[in-house]
């Protein structure tokens, strides 16, 4: 498959997934961004606003298989990565896979699972692979987790650590749908039965090839300057506690890849690196003054404090 042929059916999935998650293009670009990235997104918004419905969907036209796993308070590490049951026949112990071992894993409502349950993923969503009885079993190819979470400020949840925000390339808000997206919804069918009706677009295979293409999307030695300098911006800002990780500028410019590539173009360009710079960075920063999320505002004057390269 040419570059051009997968880019189209990337354009394809957009069209097709906004059929289905009404006026929230730009939302569905940044999701497929992070799949083209091979990172794992985020999502966070009040219950009923469709987040779990973009999971399935994007899942369903990828052509990739993905398990479900609502988390609740009781939930255990094990309910996420497996166990060994002994097998009396064969006189030893045998592996069985949890559902993280899918291509494609929907962690629902995250933030209601113990912060021991939510450390279950720490090593899977970084290195692709899990420990379990001494043994480490690598995962599939296109392993991505979309995980939901509801506002802290409702009942029943735990906070995600640092460390866990951190393994998540994008935090993504779907928000409420526009007036007239939301009356198209409430005319229409259930979006559930939408879903089920969509063909996929791609397969494993074709998603691998457009995740190597835009691997290949070239970044010049003064983007990646630039990048820097946006890094260490946060890092002496005296409004941000702390400051962005090299990891985060990694993640940066493959976000900014994925979006160049998504354009038709074999490079990356500044004003790509600033079309997905607040996704990729808000859930990694606090406030100095009182530990709390950055506002938007924080973030787009310190990125329009860092000058451009020339």
């Amino acid at each position: 498959m040419t570059t051009e042929n997968a880019r189209g059916r990337f354009l394809d999935v957009l069209a097709q997934a906004g059929t289905v998650v009404l006026g929230k293009e730009d939302v569905l670009r940044l999701a497929l961004c992070c799949v083209l990235a091979r990172g794992h997104v985020l999502l966070e918004d009040v219950p009923g606003v469709g987040k779990t419905t973009l999971a399935q969907t994007l899942a369903r036209l990828l052509g990739l298989r993905m398990q479900r796993v609502q988390c609740t308070s009781d939930m255990l590490p094990a309910d996420l990565i497996g166990v060994s049951v002994y097998e009396r026949e064969a006189g030893r112990f045998r592996f069985h896979p949890g559902p993280l071992f899918a291509p494609v894993v929907l962690a629902d409502e995250i933030n209601r699972a113990t912060p021991k349950t939510q450390s279950a993923l720490l090593e899977a969503m970084e290195e692709r692979q899990i420990s379990a009885e001494g043994e480490t079993f690598a995962l599939p190819p296109t392993f991505f987790v979309i995980a939901t979470q509801n506002p802290l400020t409702q009942l029943g949840t735990f906070p995600l650590p640092e460390s866990q925000l951190d393994r998540f390339l994008m935090r993504l808000h779907l928000g409420y749908p526009p007036p007239e997206a939301e009356c198209e919804l409430l005319r229409g069918e259930a979006r559930r039965a939408r879903v089920q009706q969509l063909a996929p677009v791609l397969d494993e295979a074709a998603l691998l090839a457009a995740q190597e293409a835009v691997r290949a999307v070239a970044v010049s030695p003064a983007l990646a300057a630039y990048v820097q300098q946006l890094l260490a911006a946060t890092r002496t800002s005296p409004e941000l506690l702390g400051g962005l990780s090299p990891r985060c500028g990694l993640g940066l410019l493959a976000a900014a890849r994925a979006w160049a590539w998504l354009d038709g173009r074999e490079f990356a360009v500044p004003e790509d690196v600033q079309r997905v710079f607040l996704p990729v960075t808000r859930h990694r920063l606090r406030r100095a003054a009182d530990h709390g999320e950055v506002r938007e505002e924080q973030l787009q004057t310190l990125l329009h404090a860092v000058a451009l390269p020339g």
